[in-house]
């Protein structure tokens, strides 16, 4: 079994190289990053099919130029509270990686506000809090101003059994 200490180690290992631009963005009052070259683009919320039996985070499919793809409601695929979408509210279409396939899916998010460019130094690891805590999602902890902003690593938002009942989605047709 990893020690913590081991664990903070290989964790400060991985970080040195993710500093990068970072497209924010906003969840309830908190403020999350992803690595811009996984995000295709920004869309305003357009009309949702929803997929029944579905988990409920899974807010249905979308045609995007003749393509389905499923989207998911980042806010309560984190455990959030369900909200009414708004004008700010949009979908960023981002590229998954799953298995060395990419797989494209759109994430609502409650509004995007911009690109920073984080160096490497002003992102800490993830913060410990024990085994029982699933935070592998979360790529390291960005540092700016006074804010911290999550950045998270998209290709880990979803598990290996959720992005498969993501690919069965978007077979729908």
């Amino acid at each position: 079994m990893m020690e913590i200490g081991e664990r903070t180690d290989r964790i400060k290992n991985t970080m040195t190289n993710k500093g990068g631009k970072y497209l924010t963005f906003n969840l309830a009052s908190e403020e999350y990053g992803l690595e811009i070259l996984k995000v295709q683009e920004i869309i305003g919320v357009i009309e949702v099919t929803r997929v029944p039996q579905t988990p409920k985070f899974v807010r249905g499919v979308i045609n995007l130029r003749g393509q389905v793809i499923p989207v998911i409601d980042l806010r309560l695929k984190f455990g959030m509270e369900a909200v009414e979408d708004t004008e700010r509210t949009c979908i960023i279409v981002v590229q998954i990686d799953r298995d060395g396939q990419q797989v494209t899916t759109g994430v609502i998010v409650d509004d995007v506000s911009e690109v920073v460019d984080f160096r490497n130094e002003q992102i800490a690891p993830p913060p410990e809090f024990g085994g029982d805590v699933q935070i592998e999602y979360i790529l390291g902890m960005g540092k700016i101003n006074k804010k911290v902003v999550m950045l998270l690593d998209i290709d880990k938002v979803l598990s290996a059994r959720e992005m498969e009942a993501m690919d069965r989605v978007s077979q729908i047709q």
